[in-house]
């Protein structure tokens, strides 16, 4: 049963390996890499109409645009992160294929698995590390130093929900790769 999203050339689906405990996650995260695409697409678009109106304003106007600068950053921290999950359950982000190449496929598969865990365990931890720093910044209402002083909750948040489901990703892939490498199931 496919699951997923037109991405182009890839496309999300769930991994028939994919532990039977662990399928209703998978499908929740396919439902919200979706979503979190969607909204990666106007952080953009957003950041995009806000950095050019502050070119223009201050060649035109000599206008002072430090809020304009800020809200593009927090929209481009937004799209980086909550869209983080999605370029990862398509295996979208880059990889170097040297060695892969040159290693039997049964290794290759274990090498693999060895990268997700690793990556695995630092996305798990600059999660929790993100939740800390949103709780931190919630509780004492810090804000960024510029005179327009939004609140630095905004970017935590964006970083710990976007890590957190990248881990989950990860997580899921994790498995499959698991039961391939132990057997169970097919192996394509």
């Amino acid at each position: 049963m496919s699951h997923g999203i037109d991405s182009g050339p890839s496309r999300a689906v769930i991994d028939p390996l994919t532990p039977e405990f662990l399928k209703p996650l998978a499908r929740a995260l396919l439902w919200v890499n979706q979503g979190m695409v969607v909204l990666g697409t106007i952080a953009l678009l957003v950041a995009s109409i806000v950095l050019t109106s502050s070119v223009l304003s201050r060649y035109f106007m000599k206008a002072s645009t430090d809020w304009q600068d800020e809200a593009a950053v927090f929209s481009l921290v937004g799209a980086t992160f909550l869209c983080g999950a999605f370029v990862q359950s398509v295996r979208g982000h880059v990889g170097i294929e040297a060695v892969s190449g040159l290693l039997p496929h049964r290794l290759n598969r274990l090498r693999q698995m060895l990268v997700d865990f690793v990556s695995m365990l630092f996305c798990s931890f600059f999660a929790w590390k993100s939740w800390s720093l949103f709780h931190e910044a919630w509780l004492e209402g810090q804000t960024t130093s510029s005179s327009w002083a939004p609140p630095l909750w905004i970017p935590y948040a964006l970083m710990a929900v976007g890590m957190t489901l990248l881990a989950l990703q990860i997580l899921i892939q994790l498995t499959a790769r698991i039961n391939a490498l132990t057997g169970h199931g097919d192996v394509a």
